[in-house]
């Protein structure tokens, strides 16, 4: 019998998993192929510290350092513009206090983003501390992180099955049964189904569709240096991507667990409210996906153990905020399967507990 076995080889359980590989035999579980199928590997990636919910802006500070420091780091710049027409005033004054951004003169826009239509576009605000973050090396990272402790990474292992034990959990698979003391439910968008194989009360947890669209470089400009680009209220954003760039309608269509794909009406939408804030016209899409944002009802990430057996753990309701947490959520992770106290403040800590829905 291993001593924790974590479901989901997204970034919320391969950091989990990194995290109590120190304390245990431990082995990472991933239905797919390879690792970061889902949302993780679809993600826009981008560290802003002030962006999320009170719990989640306590995440990402408590992340920053891990981000900027660990295995040699995984952030390079980027910065965060945003922009608003004249009847978006009381939502762009919203974001330009929420994320303590800086108001910019058009021209100073302009040279920030030189395809910024300034014909319909009157407001903007920067800030520049928003940070491009390299997503395979961060899952990578974790997972030399959980080999080095000792620990497995199967992929291709569908759970099947969950039977409580007096002894812990057997997990089933197609290919094996494994048993484990502590099982810690990092399924992402299945996690509420994860729950309910092990009997234990779902949440309401929600997957949220997102559609992408990338587009080629607009006007033949390099848009390595741009920075993100939102709409006020996030009604749509753009990111340079490797010479091209993503373009989101910002969508949150619920749906079931599933593996997504992009909505041609959503992309055209997108599409279309980005192309009203910018001079060169929108090209056709050179691909295209979507992924699943899965929230709990209040939006803040779900940490810890469950209030009907303290054996299954938590680590889910990472909405779009996976990434960007995962160093302090994973953290939290492993204080609780330690029985550590936590950096974080006792507040944020019962803010995250699976046990704020009893």
């Amino acid at each position: 019998m291993i001593d924790f076995l974590v479901i989901g080889g997204g970034i919320a359980g391969i950091s989990a998993g990194a995290r109590v590989a120190p304390l245990g035999e431990t082995i990472v579980l991933e239905a797919e192929a390879h690792l970061a199928y889902h949302a993780s590997g679809r993600s826009a990636a981008l560290f802003e510290e002030t962006y999320g919910k009170p719990t989640t802006i306590a995440l990402n500070r408590a992340s920053k350092d891990h981000h900027f420091s660990a295995h040699g780091g995984v952030l390079s710049p980027r910065g965060l513009l945003l922009i608003g027409q004249p009847h978006e005033t009381d939502a762009f004054d919203r974001d330009c206090q929420t994320m303590s951004l800086t108001r910019l003169t058009m021209a100073d826009a302009t040279t920030l983003l030189p395809i910024l239509d300034t014909a319909t576009v009157t407001m903007a605000a920067h800030h520049s501390d928003a940070w491009d973050i390299d997503t395979d090396k961060l899952i990578q990272d974790f997972a030399r992180d959980i080999r080095t402790a000792g620990g497995t990474v199967a992929t291709g292992q569908r759970v099947t099955s969950i039977t409580r034990t007096t002894a812990g959990w057997d997990v089933k698979t197609p290919a094996a049964t494994y048993q484990a003391r502590t099982l810690i439910n990092a399924a992402g968008s299945w996690a509420d189904q994860i729950a309910m194989l092990a009997k234990i009360t779902p949440l309401g947890l929600q997957p949220l569709k997102r559609s992408m669209a990338r587009i080629a470089a607009p006007g033949g400009h390099d848009p390595k240096t741009w920075p993100m680009i939102f709409g006020p209220g996030e009604t749509w954003y753009a990111k340079p991507d490797a010479g091209a760039l993503l373009v989101s309608p910002a969508d949150e269509t619920p749906v079931d667990p599933h593996d997504a794909w992009a909505d041609d009406l959503d992309l055209a939408t997108g599409l279309a409210a980005y192309q009203d804030y910018v001079t060169e016209p929108v090209t056709k899409p050179i691909s295209s996906w979507a992924g699943l944002r899965t929230f709990a009802p209040d939006r803040s990430l779900v940490l810890g153990r469950a209030a009907d057996d303290p054996a299954f753990i938590w680590c889910a309701g990472q909405g779009g905020y996976g990434m960007q947490t995962s160093p302090a959520a994973s953290q939290l992770i492993g204080d609780i399967c330690a029985e550590r106290t936590s950096l974080l403040d006792p507040k944020t800590v019962a803010a995250l507990s699976p046990k704020r829905f009893q």
